[in-house]
């Protein structure tokens, strides 16, 4: 049987990334990704794709080429037998934080910009001391970062993990699962019969789910009682 991890996830900074853009607002979703946590907790491994130390961190905080290499890098977790659930909000409360751009030149003549970037806009944050919950699910015994960074402004966020009984694998039937869940993760191995859609980049989440497959139980565990069995990082092409 796999083990399963229950993690908790405080943040100490605000935590901002644009889920969406309505007009000069960007809004922050209370909903964590599942690849954006497996790059936070250290579980991809920029050392294969790097040849050098600067290299390597490129991947950790700063991406120059903007471009995605998901499958890429969070392929080899199906390999190892390890899963990472996108994490909901236990409790959560958000802050709104106006930015500008100011243009401090003197007495020279002041001249229209070329570039197509905003003035102004607003960010909507979430503040600190909120929490999140997810799941991760390996086939060995992992060890977890205390602190961890997420994030465009790589807010600082504590985890406390807690290692859930062994579980019970139960056949398929149908059942609903109220977490939140990548859909390319789960409709390949199980049949979804109706859902609630989060849209987000760079794939949409889907949560109170009711399917039919195969799931783990924990006995006497009230806060989690069902958990899909067939689940890995799958990519559209």
């Amino acid at each position: 049987m796999p083990h399963v991890y229950r993690c908790i996830l405080e943040l100490h900074d605000s935590l901002y990334y644009a889920t969406r853009e309505i007009g000069r607002l960007y809004e922050t979703e209370p909903v964590l990704h599942n690849y954006a946590l497996c790059y936070a907790l250290g579980l991809v491994d920029s050392k294969k794709y790097a040849t050098t130390v600067a290299e390597e961190s490129r991947y950790r905080y700063f991406c120059p080429e903007q471009v995605p290499m998901y499958e890429a890098h969070l392929t080899p977790l199906n390999q190892q037998g390890i899963y990472v659930t996108p994490a909901r909000a236990v409790r959560h409360a958000a802050v709104l934080n106006t930015w500008k751009y100011a243009d401090n030149r003197y007495h020279v003549e002041m001249q229209k910009t070329q570039k197509n970037i905003p003035s102004f806009g607003r960010a909507k944050e979430i503040a600190p001391e909120s929490q999140f919950e997810f799941f991760v699910i390996s086939e060995r015994p992992i060890t977890f970062p205390h602190w961890i960074r997420l994030g465009k402004w790589m807010s600082k966020a504590e985890v406390e993990v807690k290692e859930l009984p062994t579980p019970k694998r139960n056949s398929a039937q149908e059942f609903t699962f109220p977490y939140p869940l990548n859909p390319l993760d789960v409709m390949f191995t199980n049949q979804v019969l109706s859902y609630d859609t989060l849209n987000m980049p760079p794939v949409s989440l889907i949560r109170h789910v009711r399917m039919v497959g195969e799931f783990y139980s924990f006995e006497g565990l009230q806060e989690l009682q069902k958990l899909p069995v067939h689940m890995e990082f799958r990519f559209s092409n």
